[in-house]
C-alpha cells in the first residue's frame, strides 16, 4: 500500500486583515507522486506552501507529512521532510560561494565535514554544477541560478520537494534541463514533487495529477481531464497548454484523435500513428462548419 507523503484536511487561513487566503482546503499527494498546484495569482498557492515547511503552523493537527503533524516538528526534522525552492533563487542564495550556499543547511544539521562535503559534491552533480563549488552566485546566469538553489535545497536529502514555478523566466535550454532533472530526481530518487506553476506548456511533463485551487479546492483530475473542462479553465483564468488547443483545431479539420496530445512528445507519437495508419499521409478538409468550429474553440480558449 503506498504511504501518503502530505495529507492536509479541512485547512483555513487569514491574513492578519480578514482577507480569506485558503478556505477548506483538502489534499493528498502518495510518496513518490508528481502533483502539480495550479490556479490564478493570489489563489494561495504560496501561502499553502508555507504551510508545507512549517513557516506558517496550523492550529489545528490538519497538515501533516508521513504521518506526522508538521507543526510538531522540530526544525531539524522538518528540512528533512520538506524541501522548498522558491521562485526567486536570489531569496536563497545568500553566502559568498555555492559550495557555502549548499553546504549551509548540511552544516546546520550538525553534520561532520566529510558528510557535507559529499552532500555538496551529490548535490551539484545532481543539478549540473559540479565545479561550480568556487563561483560567486550572482556572477552567474539565472539557470545556474536556479539550479544553485534547488542543490542548496537537495543538499538536505528532503523526501518530499516542493517547487514555487521551476520553469518561470528560464530560457529554452536552461527550462528543458531543470525539466529533467526533477523527472529525474522523482523517478531515479523516488522523491515526491509538488510543484505550483503557471507554465501549462510545461506542467504534462512535470505532473501525474493536478490541483486546481482559488482559495479553495476547485478541481483535482489527471492534466487532461483538467484541461478538457473549458468552464473550469475559464472562470479561474487559466490556460491549456498550446499543443492541445492546436489538436483541437485539428479536429475541425477532419483530424481524427481521441486522446489529444497535452505536449510535445506526445504530439509526436500521435502524429506518427497516424500517419503510419494512413499509408504515410494525414487528410485535412473544409466542410461548410470547419471555420465556425473554429471561432468557438478560439473564443473558448481566448478569455484574457
Amino acid at each position: 500500500m503506498t504511504q501518503e507523503a502530505i495529507s492536509i484536511r479541512s485547512l483555513n487561513y487569514s491574513y492578519p486583515d480578514g482577507t480569506k487566503a485558503l478556505e477548506d482546503v483538502t489534499i493528498k499527494v502518495e510518496s513518490g507522486e508528481k502533483v502539480v498546484i495550479i490556479g490564478p495569482n493570489g489563489a494561495g498557492k504560496t501561502t499553502l506552501f508555507l504551510h508545507l515547511n512549517g513557516t506558517i503552523r496550523s492550529l489545528e493537527d490538519n497538515v501533516n507529512v508521513f504521518g506526522k503533524n508538521i507543526g510538531r516538528m522540530a526544525t531539524e526534522e522538518r528540512i528533512k521532510e520538506v524541501g522548498i525552492v522558491f521562485q526567486d533563487p536570489d531569496d536563497q542564495l545568500f553566502m559568498p560561494t555555492i559550495f557555502d550556499d549548499v553546504a549551509f543547511g548540511p552544516i546546520n544539521m550538525g553534520l561532520d565535514e566529510g558528510e557535507v562535503e559529499r552532500r555538496v559534491k551529490k548535490a551539484l552533480a545532481t543539478v549540473g554544477l559540479l565545479g561550480y563549488e568556487d563561483r560567486v552566485p550572482h556572477h552567474m546566469s539565472y539557470g545556474q541560478k536556479k539550479k544553485a538553489a534547488l542543490a542548496s535545497v537537495l543538499s538536505m536529502e528532503p523526501r518530499i520537494l516542493v517547487l514555487d514555478e521551476p520553469t518561470a523566466n528560464l530560457d529554452p535550454r536552461s527550462r528543458v534541463d531543470f525539466i529533467r532533472v526533477i523527472n529525474d530526481l522523482n523517478k531515479k530518487e523516488g522523491i515526491t514533487i509538488v510543484i505550483a506553476m503557471h507554465d501549462v506548456n510545461a506542467l504534462p511533463e512535470l505532473s501525474d495529477r493536478v490541483y486546481v485551487l482559488n482559495r479553495r479546492v476547485v478541481a483535482e483530475g489527471s492534466p487532461r481531464k483538467i484541461f478538457s473542462d473549458i468552464s473550469l479553465l475559464k472562470e479561474n483564468n487559466l490556460e491549456a497548454p498550446e499543443v492541445f488547443n492546436l489538436f483541437k483545431v485539428l479536429r475541425c479539420f477532419g483530424y481524427n484523435c481521441d486522446d489529444l496530445p497535452l505536449s510535445m512528445y506526445e504530439a509526436v507519437d500521435v502524429l506518427t500513428k497516424t500517419i503510419e495508419d494512413g499509408n504515410g499521409h494525414i487528410h485535412l478538409h473544409i466542410h461548410e462548419h470547419t471555420h465556425e468550429e473554429v471561432k468557438k474553440i478560439m473564443y473558448s480558449y481566448n478569455h484574457h
